[in-house]
């Protein structure tokens, strides 16, 4: 049996107080170790019966099976690694340092063990939490004796252990006060990784980062844990390299994870921090490989030595090329004389006119014409090309626009512009002038822009024309006022309801108009004036029988009422017996909320009863109810935890559309061992607005 799951057997005296069958109460505990072993946390469990000792005993056997994992984790840390330094547990305090207590504690047994001591441990006052992996590592399993029986540990809100006394044998550390280890006559000592105070028992973690007790290398940083360190590597790996649990950096293999973009052509080659690409299949002679694993035909006609011999002509193929015989011929400019045997120049320019318009000069093997200003002579078609000044030399003739003409060309300009007297450069035109705008207009660099008045837009249409803003009518126009909204030329204008509010200094939010305050009410001298959004209410109130006033509200703020505590008559059993023990009645004036997406939190019932997450056995707790309300299921409490006390919420979780007045009663019984031995109830007089504002 494990030294913590023992703790079940302490619920057995539970048991018979409270006559619940132990076959129950063993499922509720299995549930809870299986909940455990699955990695659940014990504290919020989903409960498999509503009895409270059935709760505890799930809550309890999951805590009892959590520890022995953290103590059996410790234990073969102690056996596989000899040590219970670095690197040790990371995570909640409380888990590592059962962990490490474990650890330290099977560390001690097995030291006991290696130099022949006996494992009995006498003369050393571990605690039975301690003694348990100590006699277990050291060879001698005792766990009838070391194992405890009834004991409950807590877990604290410090992560500390409360454990009850040693068993009777160690005398000579019986009235230790030592934190960790005592080692006889009331000497006491710290596990590996603390130090012993001047106080010579309480033990203290030692910072081994800052006393240089870490062997930490260059490189990597020191961090300082409860009993240990751990190093951790300062900078990270970069790419293609993934950091090891070593704080090494390993290269990582792209190909083998897919995470190349090789093509489907070639194969991935792994190198040191990166990857490689290489095709598939290798082309033959003749062609060259592309970027995509394609085989392109080499012309070996075009490069810069051709492959044939003088007097050849060179003719590529498909992967490869031809070389033919050259046919001896004249060429342009030339013909062959009469005899056959030679070329001689043509003298174009006697020909014929072959430059219309334009100078002839012959030269060997061809002609040149003189072209007259703006035009070029081209060589291919020996003719006067006309000269396109304006792609020849772009932005250096016109400021706009070129147009090319026959031997020369001209100039334009955009629209909103002029032709200067120059004829290149372009003015602005001041549209504006002519009034083009039926409003306002701006002169800009080429063009005009129209502009409107406050309270109209720009036509959509013509670009020039001002149209009235209906701001009432825009998307938006519902958040403009808060209750109407009224369009006029050029602007718009806000009303409030007839009763109840004024506008306010913005001219759009609508004020609700504090009767009360104002003396503009009606209620009579016995009654209180309660102010609500849009008007006001005339409240009065008493006790019922059997109770009288403890606290009365002002006439001037009616927020609380009136309070009334029982007053019973001493002979009045039903009076006595009647667990209602105080009345508030209050008011709560709501708007009719526009969008109720969430519910509203509307009152707060603050007690002053602790709030305990896991209260004792006969422990008092609160619970909250609505007892009567118009509206059904629009309301609901909630409970909470304030500063440490129970608070109870109403919060209103559907939308209610005024104007409506009803009232709404809330209970808190205040309930002890399943019973309810008081309660006070709060009746709240709800005014639902019409309106949201």
């Amino acid at each position: 049996m494990a030294q913590w799951t023992i703790l079940v057997l302490s619920l057995y005296g539970v048991l018979h107080g409270q006559e619940i069958q132990l076959p129950t109460i063993q499922k509720c505990c299995q549930d809870g170790m299986t909940r455990a072993q699955n990695g659940q946390v014990c504290t919020i469990l989903p409960l498999i019966s509503s009895s409270h000792i059935c709760m505890i005993a799930q809550e309890q056997c999951c805590a009892a099976a959590v520890r022995d994992q953290l103590c059996d984790s410790g234990m073969e840390m102690a056996k596989g690694q000899g040590a219970c330094e670095r690197p040790f547990f990371e995570g909640d305090p409380w888990e590592t340092k059962i962990s490490k207590m474990c650890c330290d504690c099977c560390m001690l047994g097995l030291m006991m063990a290696s130099e022949g001591l006996s494992c009995e441990l006498q003369g050393l006052l571990l605690g039975r939490w301690c003694a348990y992996p100590a006699k277990t590592c050291c060879g001698k399993n005792t766990t009838e004796e070391t194992e405890p029986s009834t004991i409950v540990t807590e877990k604290l809100e410090a992560g500390v252990t409360v454990t009850d006394m040693p068993p009777e044998g160690l005398i000579p550390c019986r009235d230790s006060n030592c934190s960790q280890l005592c080692v006889g006559d009331g000497l006491c000592a710290c596990f590996g990784g603390y130090q012993l105070q001047n106080d010579g028992v309480t033990c203290e973690d030692v910072n081994e980062c800052l006393n240089g007790g870490h062997n930490c290398v260059l490189g990597q940083v020191c961090i300082n844990t409860e009993g240990s360190f751990r190093c951790q590597r300062e900078s990270s790996c970069g790419t293609g390299y993934e950091l090891r649990d070593d704080n090494n950096c390993q290269d990582i293999n792209e190909c083998t994870l897919g995470t190349h973009n090789c093509g489907a052509e070639f194969v991935c080659t792994n190198t040191e921090g990166s990857f490689r690409c290489h095709p598939k299949e290798r082309c033959s002679g003749g062609f060259l490989q592309d970027a995509i694993g394609s085989c392109i035909d080499i012309n070996e006609c075009v490069a810069h030595t051709s492959p044939c011999l003088p007097g050849q002509t060179c003719i590529n193929t498909v992967g490869s090329y031809t070389c033919h015989r050259n046919i001896v011929t004249c060429g342009r400019g030339y013909h062959l004389t009469e005899d056959g045997t030679r070329c001689e120049d043509v003298d174009e320019c006697r020909t014929g006119n072959v430059c219309v318009n334009h100078g002839c000069v012959n030269l060997v093997g061809f002609y040149r014409c003189e072209c007259r200003t703006g035009f070029i002579f081209n060589i291919i078609t020996k003719l006067c090309d006309d000269i396109n000044e304006c792609r020849d030399y772009p932005g250096r003739l016109c400021t706009h626009k070129c147009e090319n003409t026959e031997g020369s060309y001209k100039c334009s300009c955009t629209l909103g512009f002029k032709l200067s007297q120059d004829g290149r450069n372009c003015e602005d035109v001041d549209e504006c002038e002519a009034n083009p705008c039926s409003q306002e207009c701006s002169n800009v660099y080429g063009s005009y822009q129209c502009y409107c008045r406050r309270g109209y837009q720009l036509s959509d249409n013509d670009g020039i024309t001002c149209e009235d803003i209906d701001e009432c009518a825009l998307p938006t126009g519902g958040n403009v006022c808060s209750y109407r909204c009224s369009n006029a030329p050029g602007s718009f204008y806000c009303t409030c309801p007839p009763t109840g509010y004024t506008l306010s200094h913005n001219g759009r939010t609508c004020l609700d108009i504090d009767e009360c305050a104002a003396g503009r009410h009606t209620c009579s001298v016995s009654e209180s004036c309660f102010n609500v959004q849009g008007g006001f209410r005339c409240l009065s109130f008493s006790c019922p029988p059997n109770f009288r006033v403890a606290a009365q509200g002002s006439k001037q703020d009616a927020s609380v009422n009136l309070r009334c505590s029982k007053a019973c008559q001493a002979y009045d059993i039903n009076c006595n017996r009647d667990t209602s023990h105080l009345i508030t009645y209050t008011s709560i004036s709501l708007p009719t909320f526009r969008d109720f997406s969430k519910p509203e939190e509307i009152i707060f019932l603050q007690t002053i009863t602790a709030d305990n997450p896991a209260p004792l056995p006969g422990a008092t707790s609160i619970f909250f109810d609505i007892l009567a309300a118009d509206e059904q299921f629009s309301f609901d409490v909630e409970k909470r935890s304030h500063k440490g006390m129970i608070m109870g919420v109403v919060r209103q979780v559907k939308p209610i559309t005024g104007p409506r007045d009803f009232e709404l009663k809330v209970a808190m019984n205040y309930v002890k061992s399943g019973v309810i031995t008081h309660s006070n109830a709060v009746i709240i007089h709800v005014f639902i607005s019409e309106f949201w504002f």
